[in-house]
C-alpha cells in the first residue's frame, strides 16, 4: 500500500490530462477554415484584331456601360460603308418601280399619239373622198383600197400609242417589285451585319465591377474570343470552405452562416449557394469509422450584401448558423 501510493500520484494527473483531451476532442471547433474566392467575367470581343485602346486598368471601380477597350475596325467601318450603299441603290430600284414612268417621258409618247391621231383624221377624209370617186369610175378601185389600207394603219398607230401611255402611267409588275422588296431586305440584313461586326470591335462593361486584370497591351494582337479585361463584381465573391461528413447532414442550401477574417471588424452574414456532391481527398477504401472521418465537403456561401472588405485569397473561418 505504501509503495503504490507514488504511482497513484503519478497516475492521476496524467488520467486528469488524458480526460482532458478527450474532453476537448468532442467539442466542436469555433469554425471551419475556408478562403474567399471570385467568379471572373472575362470580357473578350467575338473578333479578331489588334488593340487600339484600353481604357482601364487594373483595380478600377467600373459602372455598367463604360468602355473598356476598342479593337481596330478599318475593315468593319468599310464593310458597313458598302452595306449602306447597296440599301440606297436597292430602296432607289423599289422606288422606281413603284412609280410611273417619268412625265417628260410620258409627254413624249402623249405628242407622238396626238400625231398619230391627226394623221388617223387626216386618213378618214382621204377615204371618204375616194370612195364616190371610185364608185362613179373617176378613179380605179386600187385607190380606194390603198386610202382603206392608210385609215388601217393610222387607226392602229393610234391604238397602240394610247397602250404605251396606259402603261407608262401604271407602275411596275408586281413580280418586279415583290423581287425589289426581297432584294431591300438582304440589303437592310446585311448592313445590320456589318453594323453588329463593327460595334464587337469596342467592348464596355456589362455590369459594375472591380477590373481584376488586363491581359493584352495597346498594340498586340488579339485572337476572336480572347479575354482582354477580367472584372470581378461584388456579387461574384463568395466563400469557399469545408465540412467533416459529421456535418454534412445539417447543412442546407440557404442555410445562414457567418464569415470571420482577419481585420473584419465583425462577422460577415452569408449563405450557403452550394453543396458539393462528393467528398475531398476520399481514400480508395471501405467506409469504416476511421476513414469516414477524414472526408470532407466544399461548401460555397455568399455574402449578403456584398462585403468589400472580402478579396479572393484571404483565408476565412465560417461558422454555421446556431452553432
Amino acid at each position: 500500500m505504501i509503495a503504490a501510493t507514488p504511482c497513484f500520484r503519478c497516475v492521476l494527473p496524467l488520467a486528469l490530462s488524458m480526460l482532458a483531451l478527450t474532453a476537448c476532442k468532442d467539442v466542436p471547433p469555433p469554425g471551419y477554415p475556408g478562403y474567399i474566392e471570385g467568379e471572373y467575367v472575362r470580357v473578350a470581343a467575338p473578333l479578331a484584331g489588334s488593340l487600339a485602346r484600353l481604357t482601364v486598368q487594373r483595380g478600377d471601380q467600373i459602372a455598367q456601360g463604360a468602355p473598356l477597350f476598342v479593337l481596330e475596325s478599318e475593315q468593319e467601318r468599310a464593310a458597313r460603308a458598302q452595306a449602306e450603299a447597296r440599301v440606297r441603290q436597292s430602296q432607289a430600284t423599289l422606288a422606281d418601280l413603284e412609280k410611273a414612268k417619268r412625265p417628260p417621258e410620258i409627254a413624249a409618247v402623249q405628242a407622238q399619239l396626238t400625231q398619230a391621231q391627226a394623221t388617223l383624221k387626216q386618213a378618214e377624209s382621204d377615204l371618204a373622198r375616194v370612195r364616190p370617186l371610185v364608185a362613179e369610175h373617176f378613179l380605179p378601185p386600187q385607190r380606194l383600197d390603198e386610202a382603206i389600207a392608210t385609215r388601217d394603219a393610222a387607226k392602229g398607230k393610234v391604238a397602240e400609242l394610247t397602250a404605251q401611255v396606259n402603261v407608262m402611267n401604271l407602275p411596275a409588275r408586281v413580280d418586279a417589285i415583290s423581287a425589289a422588296q426581297a432584294d431591300v431586305k438582304a440589303a437592310s440584313d446585311a448592313l445590320a451585319q456589318a453594323q453588329w461586326r463593327l460595334d464587337q470591335k469596342a467592348q464596355a462593361a456589362p455590369v459594375a465591377a472591380l477590373v481584376a486584370d488586363t491581359l493584352y497591351r495597346e498594340g498586340e494582337w488579339v485572337a476572336a474570343g480572347a479575354p482582354v479585361v477580367s472584372l470581378l463584381p461584388p456579387a461574384n465573391v463568395k466563400v469557399r470552405f469545408y465540412v467533416p461528413e459529421t456535418t454534412l447532414a445539417a447543412i442546407r442550401r440557404g442555410q445562414k452562416v457567418s464569415v470571420r477574417c482577419d481585420g473584419c471588424p465583425a462577422p460577415i452574414a452569408a449563405t450557403i449557394s452550394f453543396i458539393a456532391p462528393q467528398a475531398e481527398y476520399t481514400p480508395p477504401v471501405i467506409y469504416s469509422r476511421e476513414n469516414r472521418e477524414k472526408l470532407v465537403y466544399l461548401i460555397e456561401a455568399r455574402p449578403e450584401p456584398p462585403n468589400p472588405a472580402l478579396h479572393p485569397g484571404l483565408p476565412v473561418e465560417v461558422t454555421l448558423a446556431g452553432s
